[in-house]
């Protein structure tokens, strides 16, 4: 049988996870009903049971070493049954390496083609990969992947480049991006800009409400909010030798309902 009306009393916090492989986290699955039999959360990781009388239970995932999995809340209702429902996570490892070659683009002809390739050593998930392609600190290209793959992937952008005159000793570089996540408008998260740099980086955040913020202390590299409206959240770390702009993009999840 179907309960419609399970999905107003069951509630995951946070209802969506995004975790670094081998760190911890931890998540409450909540009920508003009165009329609870028991509750649990299980995952691969373990399970967790409420105290008798308890609308909540919580279960702490010490350390995540699956690419791929989903823990289960599920109540059982004394009048209506069972009610499941899943918690999405995604499990990140930033890449090892991010190289281009060739190394140098010394003696370029103009109006020449060059093809230029930028290896992502050892990344996941690929699906949200992208690489920024650079000419001086401008974004001149962006590439971004798909794939089902879950599990490390090594990837290959490759852009051809016509030699210009104003290219003369501008640096063309690359960077890999975990890009866009999928998160519920209205949570609570910390976007992290943290940057290293002599002198100290000033951080500066631009909201898609275009609410500029500019903390001067170090240690506020770190932006916590409630995410209102998606929309891509801009940091920039910059000091006398330069700047560095980290984006950050929010969009509607949907929640996935198992009835």
């Amino acid at each position: 049988p179907m309960f419609l009306s399970f999905l107003r009393v069951l509630s995951m916090n946070p209802p969506s996870v995004v975790v670094r492989f081998g760190d911890s986290f931890s998540v409450n699955c909540s009920s508003t009903s009165d009329l609870i039999e028991s509750m649990g959360l299980e995952s691969r990781y373990g399970s967790s049971m409420s105290s008798s009388g308890n609308s909540f239970v919580v279960l702490k995932v010490e350390s995540v070493t699956d690419w791929e999995f989903e823990p289960i809340c599920f109540l059982n209702h004394l009048r209506d049954g069972q009610c499941l429902q899943t918690l999405p996570v995604t499990v990140y490892k930033t890449p090892d390496t991010v190289s281009i070659s060739p190394p140098s683009l010394e003696g370029l002809v103009e109006g020449e083609r060059y093809s230029i390739q930028c290896d992502i050593v050892n990344v996941a998930p690929v699906s949200s990969l992208s690489v920024h392609w650079h000419r001086g600190d401008a974004i001149f290209y962006t590439e971004r992947f798909d794939g089902s793959s879950l599990s490390p992937v090594n990837k290959t952008s490759v852009f051809n480049l016509t030699a210009q005159r104003g290219d003369d000793e501008t640096r063309i570089w690359c960077e890999a991006w975990w890009r866009t996540l999928e998160l519920s408008a209205g949570i609570k998260l910390s976007l992290d800009c943290t940057a290293a740099g002599k002198p100290t980086p000033v951080y500066s955040w631009r909201s898609p409400h275009h609410i500029q913020r500019t903390n001067q202390n170090e240690n506020q590299s770190v932006l916590a909010l409630s995410i209102q409206l998606p929309g891509t959240y801009e940091c920039t770390a910059s000091n006398s030798q330069g700047s560095n702009t980290k984006y950050f993009t929010v969009t509607e999840a949907t929640s996935k309902i198992l009835l």
